[in-house]
């Protein structure tokens, strides 16, 4: 059976002095005169939006109610090491109005369910934290 397609990004991003990322929708649209940090910042956020969405998608397998959205603070560096290029992340996570245990549970089993943690499990290193 093959996968069902939910949603496609398109987005053009232009370099330079002038460079920029804009989606095909409109919704994104923003200048990029470095490539640098903006694409740290680009992928923290999207990591971070999707990560909530498992999170959320977690309690709801779990029939945990969350009686407050949860939250993402991610930090994403970039490194350099012999000549080769890499990344590092760190995400803080704060699951409010529910037991230290159960927002636990939950922040390790959206690494199970947010493509994004799949995407670079293995391939980057990951610190998360419940704050």
């Amino acid at each position: 059976m093959a996968a069902k397609v939910l949603f496609t990004g398109k987005t053009h991003n232009t370099a330079g002095a002038n460079g920029a990322a804009r989606s095909d929708d409109g919704f994104l649209d923003i200048k990029l005169a470095q490539p640098h940090p903006a694409a740290e910042n680009l992928f923290g956020a999207a990591w971070s939006a999707c990560y909530i969405g498992a999170i959320q998608a977690a309690a709801a397998r779990k029939k945990v109610v969350l009686p407050t959205e949860p939250s993402v603070d991610a930090e994403i560096d970039l490194n350099l090491d012999g000549g080769q290029y890499f990344l590092a992340a760190r995400l803080a996570v704060t699951v409010p109005g529910i037991e230290r245990t159960v927002a636990q549970a939950l922040v390790e089993a959206a690494h199970e369910i947010c493509p994004y943690s799949k995407a670079v499990h293995g391939n980057i290193a990951i610190q998360t934290t419940l704050v």
